[in-house]
């Protein structure tokens, strides 16, 4: 998805304020052992002149043991837009033709499972599938294993890291002759979390990924947001997402004129290396 109209296309899709309890193995002496569960929800849609219906979820379940925790994320997101045609038939009168096209269309679903090993010190290994057909990527299936480093796990800021190595299977809606679709990783990510004052918290997370097969191929995704809570249960969310991908995928284009290879009525051309999202959400914990 590429410009400023992913902001509404992905809406719903940034961390939810539960991801920074759930999955920091903090040094708690004694950590509550229960499930916990978080929703994020956005709809946002117009009528009249112009008709368009976006719907994101997102859930976040979640259990801390006194040296380890699990996490399980999905999510969905579906966007619709309708156009209205008027011509002009005999009568005279005008007719109406409407068509709906699919402008969104991104899920996902991943677990992750951390073990402390010293209080300040994890290993964790998880696994996760996504579709982002506006991006150009059909399937993309990942396995990460890796260590991390809790470096502040204080009441008002929380800052850790993580690194690991990563298996990653692709596979685009346009495939390019000589791109393997499979290769090993090295995966880097920090999460920060600061509270500023009883209701209102700002968060910062970042992931990187560099294909070690191909070192000019590396993803990056790094997420700003900031939470005010309206009650125990209820809180809202803003966030700016940035996702940089230096070798994007490529997509379908017109070429009747056979201008470009393959020789036919069709050739490919890359996706935008940057997407900017900026997303408003309602946060429900349970």
């Amino acid at each position: 998805m590429r410009g400023h109209a992913s902001a509404w296309i992905l809406t719903g899709l940034a961390l939810t304020l539960a991801g920074a309890g759930a999955g920091w193995c903090a040094d708690e002496a004694t950590p509550p052992e229960r499930w916990k569960d978080v929703a994020e929800f956005s709809f946002v849609a117009t009528a009249g002149n112009s008709e368009t219906s976006t719907l994101g979820f997102k859930n976040t379940l979640a259990r801390a043991w006194e040296k380890s925790s699990f996490e399980l994320k999905a999510g969905a997101i579906r966007g619709e837009s309708t156009r209205t045609t008027r011509t002009v038939v005999a009568g005279p009168a005008i007719s109406e033709t409407s068509t709906t096209d699919l402008t969104a269309e991104n899920y996902f679903f991943s677990g992750r499972y951390d073990r402390k090993i010293t209080p300040k010190f994890f290993w964790y290994t998880g696994a996760g599938w996504d579709r982002n057909r506006f991006a150009g990527v059909d399937n993309r299936y990942t396995g990460v294993l890796g260590v991390g480093n809790v470096w502040l796990d204080e009441d008002r800021v929380k800052f850790r890291t993580d690194y690991a190595l990563s298996y990653t299977k692709q596979e685009n809606l346009v495939e390019v002759a000589g791109v393997d679709d499979s290769f090993l990783g090295a995966r880097l990510t920090s999460k920060f979390l600061h509270k500023l004052g009883d209701v209102t918290t700002y968060g910062n997370d970042l992931v990187v990924d560099e294909n070690l097969d191909e070192t000019s191929d590396y993803r990056a995704d790094m997420t700003n947001w900031v939470t005010v809570s309206m009650s125990a249960r209820l809180a809202l969310k803003v966030s700016l997402q940035l996702l940089y991908d230096n070798e994007p995928s490529f997509e379908s284009i017109a070429d009747p004129g056979n201008l470009l290879p393959p020789i036919g009525p069709t050739a490919s051309a890359q996706l935008d290396d940057l997407d900017t999202i900026f997303t408003a959400s309602l946060v429900a914990n349970f």
